[in-house]
C-alpha cells in the first residue's frame, strides 16, 4: 500500500501517546524519575525518534523493492510483501535501540 503523510504523523501521535501512558506504570516497574519533566521529554524523545527510524526503514525497504520492480523482498511471504516488510522498521530502529540502551540508559 501506498505511504502517506497521514500515516507519519499517526505513527508519532501513537507512539507518543502509547510512551505517555508507559510512564504511568513507571513507578512499579522502579522507575523514580518518571515525574520530572526532564526524564518526560527524554523519554518521548527517545520514542519518537526510535519510531522515525522504523518509519525510515520501512520507506528505505520499499525503495529498494520499487528499484526493483518487485512486489514481495521474498517467497516465504508471498503476497504479504515478504519477510523484510515484516522486519524492515526493525532493523533500522533496533541498533540505535540497542547502543541507547547500552550506553545512555542507566
Amino acid at each position: 500500500p501506498g505511504k502517506t503523510w497521514e500515516g507519519v504523523y499517526g505513527a508519532l501521535l501513537a507512539t507518543g501517546l502509547y510512551a505517555l501512558a508507559l510512564l504511568w506504570f513507571a513507578p512499579e516497574a522502579g522507575y523514580t524519575r518518571a515525574g520530572s519533566l526532564a526524564a518526560l521529554a527524554g523519554w518521548l524523545a527517545l520514542v519518537l525518534g526510535l519510531t522515525a527510524l522504523s518509519i525510515v526503514g520501512d520507506l528505505f525497504e520499499s525503495q529498494l523493492k520499487r528499484q526493483r520492480g518487485v512486489k514481495d523482498s521474498g517467497r516465504i511471504l508471498p503476497g504479504h510483501g515478504g519477510v523484510l516488510d515484516r522486519i524492515d522498521a526493525l532493523l533500522a530502529a533496533m541498533p540505535a535501540a540497542a547502543l541507547i540502551a547500552q550506553y545512555a540508559i542507566r
